[in-house]
């Protein structure tokens, strides 16, 4: 990676590094060198844990009358590999990875790579300038979803959070079908499933339709690896 290139990852970054070898080292995919201990992927490891404690901080901070099950679903959120691909492509960042040339032929850029992006990058400024400065970076690219993390996704309005990232992921918005209903009119019980662009996910029953749209979003969002589940919402 040439200096024209370092030095505009440090203006789109907001950081001009004292060690430029740890921003390479942060784009260098393991499709691309002989020895994986020279890729992106312990910085990955590194800069997880740094955003999972930083997001903790803030959500405890922010939310005092939150208990542990609402922070934890939150979090979950906020650090899964569809919000931080999401931060990753917002600024630009999957277009500097350095890949291997079969991989470098394939149009799509997968969500993994793009989410393990951003992990090596806090890593990488997290080693280069410390703890502070990677919790302001980290704070200052995800504002927007923390706030919004307060509204309808922190109580569990997984059809509006499947939506954002639906049209980020594929382009297209989600579809729900009714699949099944049974019992009688007074205590009826709903099947639905949710289809994005072709893709079918686990349906899920509800107590009415509202209720199974809203399971079902759940189940894709887990599949999408937008939210990390206690457990999977299972038919009854």
């Amino acid at each position: 990676m040439d200096n024209d290139t370092l030095h505009q990852l440090e203006q789109i970054l907001g950081h001009q590094f004292t060690d430029r070898a740890v921003l390479a080292k942060a784009f260098t995919h393991s499709s691309s060198v002989d020895n994986r201990l020279d890729s992106n992927e312990r910085l990955e490891f590194l800069g997880d844990a740094i955003l999972a404690i930083v997001i903790c901080q803030k959500l405890f901070e922010m939310f005092r009358d939150y208990p542990e099950g609402e922070l934890t679903k939150m979090k979950s959120m906020l650090v899964s590999r569809g919000t931080c691909a999401h931060v990753a492509r917002r600024l630009g960042l999957p277009r500097f990875l350095i890949v291997g040339k079969g991989m470098a032929s394939h149009k799509a850029f997968p969500t993994s790579l793009a989410a393990g992006l951003l992990e090596a990058v806090i890593a990488a400024i997290y080693l280069d300038r410390g703890f502070e400065v990677a919790r302001d970076f980290i704070l200052h690219n995800f504002a927007t979803l923390i706030d919004q993390i307060d509204s309808e996704e922190a109580h569990g309005n997984y059809k509006s959070l499947l939506q954002q990232h639906a049209q980020e992921r594929f382009s297209a918005a989600p579809l729900y079908v009714l699949l099944d209903e049974k019992g009688p009119d007074h205590n009826k019980c709903f099947e639905s499933e949710v289809v994005i662009d072709q893709q079918h996910f686990p349906s899920a029953w509800g107590a009415n339709k509202k209720e199974a749209e809203q399971k079902a979003a759940y189940n894709a969002l887990v599949e999408l690896g937008v939210v990390q589940k206690p457990g999977v919402h299972e038919a009854t």
